[in-house]
């Protein structure tokens, strides 16, 4: 939080000329690296979001502690079917989840969605399978950075730009070297992987374009396209040493008996995929209620057990059970039921924002009918409410206009074997920060003054 430099910087733009050409070499950065998400401008804003190097500081050691006690629910649900019981883990994905990948990381890439407000920061969910936005986050720094109002803002506070795709080649290539156990006699071939006509392909070409610049041969390709044979996977006759997998398991088990390739060779260890199908594990959103259950407490340090008390909010699954709500046992139906005001009901298993209900959201009646349909789908979980960040951001209309509009702020810290290395922010005029259900991204910068 920063309120003295976003005044600032709203100020500048009080300035038509400066305001106007900002606008337009923005427009036009956009376009020109077609920083587009399904037909729409990525950021239609005309500020990035600003974050002070003390709270990032603070932010980094949050996600790095919590961090270590998620790969510890890893170790857990690998020695224990009990733990993957309770991350609600099915049969097909069990048996996708017991292949080794060759290298200890849970998920070596992955995202924190979080909410940084003056008296709290609350992380809502983990991204462990296929984070995106790296890319894209790069590519809007770079734009950013060249913005006029930037420029000027800058003669005042020192702002720090946090690349991301450096990060996530160093993790393939250190993964690729833990899964062989020594350094490559070559340079490893990557292959991003996903379903075509996905709206992410315009990230796939950055960082296709960014591991070519440094080297590294790279191949964007889906599952329909890629040959296992002989030991080897290639894609039109070029061998695959490393997937970096943007392709969602729950994507490619519908067609994973028609198109196996990429699960015999990952089977077969005749591949480094990252993330590996075992991140699953930690993908499910019943991972909070893990962490949150005192049941497992035993897990984890006592380090951990504070930052998990502090900064994650108490999660379970819904099902009729008797739980513990902060040393309090309580019957969880009835529980729900009484408190939909502080409560949001939200699938395991999915994304984009889809199957949630926001409890004070609702009436009662449309509160009561979430919850059967909970209960009926049997893999829905229950999560107390966070406090939320917003902020007025300069948005651009589709005409081309500035409007100052509050924003949900949605911090997103990306993390690199369990590092963070670079972030991003999403805003949304609604109660969900969320890219592919229309909000928007903006860089995140950390500045001090100078």
């Amino acid at each position: 939080m920063f309120p003295e430099a976003v005044e600032h910087y709203h100020d500048l733009l009080s300035n038509q000329e400066l305001a106007e050409s900002s606008r337009a070499l923005l427009d036009e950065g956009l376009e020109k690296a077609k920083l587009i998400f399904g037909g729409r401008r990525l950021s239609p804003y005309l500020r990035p979001h600003f974050v002070s190097e003390s709270d990032f500081a603070h932010i980094c050691q949050i996600c790095e502690t919590v961090w270590s006690a998620i790969q510890k629910v890893k170790d857990a649900a690998v020695a224990d079917p009990n733990v993957v019981d309770d991350l609600g883990v099915t049969e097909i994905e069990r048996e996708l989840v017991a292949i080794d990948p060759g290298y200890v990381a849970v998920s070596p890439t992955s995202r924190l969605d979080s909410f940084l407000t003056k008296s709290a920061y609350s992380f809502v969910e983990l991204n462990g399978e296929s984070p995106a936005g790296i890319a894209y986050a790069d590519a809007a720094y770079d734009i950013f950075s060249s913005l006029p109002v930037m420029r000027q803002f800058s003669a005042d506070y020192n702002v720090r730009a946090m690349y991301g795709r450096g990060f996530m080649l160093d993790v393939l290539v250190s993964s690729y070297e833990e899964f062989l156990g020594r350094k490559p006699e070559r340079t490893p071939h990557i292959a991003i992987v996903d379903l075509p006509g996905v709206p992410t392909v315009k990230e796939f070409e950055l960082f296709r374009d960014f591991f070519e610049k440094a080297n590294y041969p790279a191949t964007i390709c889906t599952p329909q396209e890629l040959e296992f044979s002989n030991g080897r996977l290639s894609i039109h006759g070029e061998v695959i040493d490393i997937v970096y997998k943007r392709l969602l398991v729950n994507e490619y088990l519908p067609i994973i008996k028609e198109y196996p390739a990429l699960l015999d060779a990952y089977r077969a260890g005749a591949i480094c995929m990252v993330n590996s199908f075992r991140s699953k594990l930690i993908h499910k959103k019943a991972l909070f209620a893990v962490l949150t259950d005192p049941n497992h407490a035993p897990l984890f340090s006592e380090r951990e057990l504070a930052a998990i008390r502090a900064h994650v909010p108490w999660t379970r699954v819904v099902r009729d059970q008797h739980t513990d709500y902060f040393g309090r046992e309580v019957n969880l139906l009835d529980f729900i039921r009484a408190d939909g005001e502080r409560l949001v009901l939200k699938p395991n298993d999915d994304y984009g924002g889809h199957g949630i209900t926001i409890g004070w959201n609702v009436d009662q009646r449309g509160w009561d009918e979430a919850i059967n349909n909970a209960l009926a789908d049997g893999d829905y979980l229950v999560q107390e409410r966070v406090p939320t960040a917003r902020e007025t951001f300069p948005a651009l209309t589709d005409e081309g206009r500035i409007e100052f509009a509050e924003q949900l702020v949605d911090l997103d810290p990306l993390l690199f074997n369990g590092k963070v290395g670079s972030a991003f922010t999403r805003l949304s005029f609604t109660e969900l920060a969320n890219v592919s259900s229309g909000g928007g991204m903006v860089p995140t910068y950390i500045i001090s003054k100078k």
